[in-house]
């Protein structure tokens, strides 16, 4: 299999790497994660907009460009390598993977073409309490309010939950089972409660729906297609996930070597001892087996004969960058010294966003222990 990036591929990378070492630079992500949305407007509309970056995965079909997952892994690599904060991840990276592989033609029809336009952001609400999809633990159902349906129910943890133009919810129909609802974020009846979480990069909240009465087409798949192919767009979401943490221990390493290249001690810069070169060729041997890992996923996809594969190699990316990610955030500050850990340095930022997106999408031993049960009944 070939993994070499096309022309196209590596322009795509570069405009984004240079577009965000100035838009997501230290000061100025540091400035949006302190405002009340947690991201800079601006910055976004020219993403959303501008750039075109969020009709990368929607099909030209519905108004976007067509291109596969390769593409959106090499956008959200440089993101996570510079922490952006936006709604991109939550609106484009899961949202619509939701609505491309479980929703109807209708409702792909009615909001894809506005989020490839940049003119919806959405969110996906995956359990009552956590941040994987887990099915078991959704408590939320729908019930009959006179002529109307409504929905009652509390979802946490949603990512953009409180700014999210629109908000994806399962809920379980009459007969138990989960199906899928897309509902405008200003209905009455929802309730969106900002969390504090210590990664402030990535804004996290509660929603609470009470008795919302559904409007017409809200319900956007049936309990079998939830069934059926939610853990696609999991999956995918994993995938995209995985890129992110892959993006950032690539800036742990970077901001490790700049670091110990200027600090003296001794004498000599601290980059010439030998104790630190090898903590540093770890970081990168980890770094490079996790971009083999996520770029080989991307490659098989698209592929329908490989749709089983893409599942357990999407899990073993996200495992695998999981790792890497928390591994190169605690040796960056380790490898800062005394420094690493205050307010005025990245490497804080990093490893907060590390430790809060391991547990997201499906922690290493849940993932991994997945795989293992799917390769154990093959045998």
């Amino acid at each position: 299999m070939d993994f070499s990036f096309s022309a196209d591929q590596e322009m795509i990378r570069d405009t984004a790497a240079d577009f965000l070492a100035e838009a997501a630079a230290s000061a100025a992500v540091r400035t949006a994660m302190e405002t009340p949305t947690g991201f800079d407007a601006a910055v976004w509309t020219q993403i959303a907009q501008e750039l075109g970056w969020c009709a990368t995965p929607i099909p030209e079909t519905h108004d976007g460009l067509g291109l596969g997952s390769v593409e959106l892994v090499l956008l959200l690599e440089q993101m996570g390598r510079r922490l952006l904060p936006s709604p991109y991840f939550a609106t484009v990276a899961l949202a619509a993977q939701v609505l491309l592989e479980v929703a109807d033609e209708t409702t792909r029809q009615r909001y894809l073409p506005k989020i490839a336009a940049g003119e919806l952001t959405a969110t996906v609400a995956l359990a009552a309490d956590g941040m994987d999809w887990q099915p078991a633990s959704v408590t939320a159902s729908v019930s009959i309010a006179g002529n109307h349906q409504a929905l009652t129910g509390g979802y946490g943890l949603v990512v953009d939950g409180a700014t999210a133009d629109l908000l994806i919810v399962p809920a379980a129909d009459e007969n138990g089972l989960l199906t899928l609802f897309a509902l405008p974020a200003d209905l009455p009846g929802i309730t969106r409660t900002p969390l504090q979480n210590f990664d402030l990069t990535r804004r996290l909240a509660r929603l609470q729906l009470d008795n919302v009465v559904l409007p017409a087409g809200a319900q956007i798949a049936s309990a079998a297609q939830v069934a059926a192919f939610m853990p696609r767009a999991i999956s995918r979401a994993r995938l995209a996930l995985a890129a992110e943490q892959l993006g950032g221990a690539q800036q742990c390493l970077d901001l490790t070597l700049a670091y110990t290249a200027e600090r003296v001690q001794f004498g000599r810069t601290i980059a010439s001892f030998q104790a630190i070169k090898h903590r540093c060729a770890q970081m990168m041997v980890a770094i490079e087996a996790t971009r083999s890992a996520i770029y080989g996923a991307a490659a098989v996809a698209e592929n329908p004969a490989l749709a089983t594969d893409f599942l357990l190699e999407a899990a073993a990316a996200k495992a695998l960058a999981s790792d890497t990610y928390c591994h190169c955030a605690a040796e960056a500050i380790q490898l800062h010294g005394g420094v690493g850990f205050t307010w005025e340095y990245d490497p804080q930022l990093y490893f907060k966003r590390a430790q809060a997106s391991a547990h997201w999408l499906g922690s290493s031993d849940a993932l991994r222990e997945s795989i293992a049960s799917v390769l154990l009944d093959a045998t």
